[in-house]
């Protein structure tokens, strides 16, 4: 009973995640997940030890360090200066465009998407309403690129966070590993909606709404910038030293915390909590499948039958299937709850593709779903169809790319190989 009563709870769970949010209710994906651990407290299937026990703090103490880290670029106008970059320049559509695809990309590497979304996505679309451009190209661009640059690193997403922290892998050999992948994802972007657009980026420009949102803008301040970028810089260098990289980067952020200028208050204002929070209620109702005893016999049984995705072919179909479904974040932290020791081969290939499968459609992603809000609140509502007629190239591709890269460099075979009994 207590087995079956865990497994109905992380179905539904998952189920929601799927769906995105209850269809009656104003539910979210974090709502869903946090009523999931509600639901194993009530029954007693999970108690707050439990609960405590099976949430990853490293994984989280990271998340939260680097999302005051982009806070202090994102309060210092360091972004709303990249976006001006685009509206102040007078080249062509094009340029345009590869200045989107290079920003997105960069900063995404090294800030929380989601405060960098936040802040640029609305400064964008302003900017190529201004310029008459249709801005949907542009957002369109902006997601994808920020979706490519973010797999670069194992501090651009959450999952690539999650994946770090688990099986702490090296920081620069995963930039060896996935830069290049990342960056030939960047070149896909620019190439397939610039195919795309370029005939009609100006064409049936569409009207301003009658409501417009104000666009938040913050004032640049250059001493403000230099000691985000300082600080950044002396992180990166931490990752060098045997220092566990969430010790440092809490180091860090307690620093600019320390801020004569911006408050602590409007910094941890940033964070983006309810993504905490998902994070963190995630962990507890994966985490029940051990105390369930389900974890165990089911990695068994797909060692048995050799359906691990222990091969690049089935990893891939994986990454494609759980981003594009359920999301790349739920979907690794699953398997990595019921597969806790796979081969370093695997986390490197799992961050890598789960990441880049996001831009296959508008779901794929959180940063897809975010730009896409935005967009549509500003009057240039991105349609399903629309988005997928670029992410679908340009998933397939870069992920084409993704899967010959590890191969070639022997990262992973094509297909699986049988493993041994294992006892986990």
């Amino acid at each position: 009973m207590h087995a079956a009563i865990v497994l109905t709870v992380l179905i539904l769970t998952y189920a929601g995640m799927a769906a995105g949010r209850i269809a009656w209710l104003q539910v979210d994906r974090t709502g869903i997940a946090l009523l999931a651990v509600i639901t194993l407290l009530v029954s007693g299937e999970m108690n707050l030890d439990d609960f405590g026990t099976n949430v990853d703090l490293p994984t989280l103490a990271l998340l939260f360090a680097m999302m005051i880290i982009s806070a202090q670029f994102a309060e210092a106008g360091f972004i709303d200066l990249c976006a001006r970059t685009f509206t102040s320049t007078r080249h062509s559509t094009t340029v345009l465009l590869a200045l989107t695809v290079a920003i997105g990309g960069v900063l995404s590497a090294v800030l929380a998407n989601d405060i960098l979304i936040m802040t640029i996505a609305p400064l964008l679309i302003v900017g190529a309403r201004a310029r008459g451009c249709d801005p949907r190209p542009f957002a369109i661009a902006l997601a994808a690129s920020t979706n490519a640059g973010s797999a670069a690193t194992l501090i651009g997403n959450p999952q690539n966070i999650l994946v770090g922290e688990i099986g702490r892998l090296n920081f620069w050999r995963f930039i060896n590993i996935c830069g290049l992948p990342a960056l030939f994802s960047l070149v896909t972007v620019f190439f397939v909606v610039w195919l795309q657009w370029r005939r009609r980026i100006f064409a049936g420009e569409l009207p301003d709404p009658p409501d417009l949102p104000p666009v938040v803008s913050h004032p640049f301040d250059r001493n403000q910038v230099i000691k985000g970028a300082v600080a950044l810089a002396a992180l990166l260098l931490l990752f060098l030293t045997p220092l566990p990289r969430e010790i440092g980067a809490l180091f860090i952020a307690a620093l600019l915390l320390a801020n004569r200028k911006i408050t602590s208050r409007t910094m941890i204002a940033a964070v983006d909590w309810p993504l905490l929070l998902l994070v963190a209620c995630l962990f507890a109702v994966t985490g029940a499948l051990n105390q369930a005893g389900i974890a165990a016999p089911l990695l068994a049984f797909l060692g048995a039958h050799n359906l691990l995705p222990n091969g690049l072919v089935p990893l891939t179909l994986f990454s494609v299937f759980t981003s594009n479904a359920i999301g790349s974040l739920p979907g690794t932290m699953l398997l990595l709850q019921i597969w806790q020791t796979p081969p370093q081969g695997v986390l490197y290939s799992l961050a890598l593709l789960s990441t880049l499968a996001g831009n296959l459609f508008l779901s794929g992603s959180l940063t897809n779903v975010l730009i896409a809000e935005r967009a549509e609140r500003m009057g240039a509502r991105i349609s399903f169809v629309e988005h997928a007629k670029a992410g679908v190239p340009i998933a397939l591709i870069s992920l084409a790319f993704a899967t010959c890269w590890l191969a070639l460099t022997h990262r992973l075979p094509l297909l699986p190989t049988p493993l041994p009994p294992v006892d986990q």
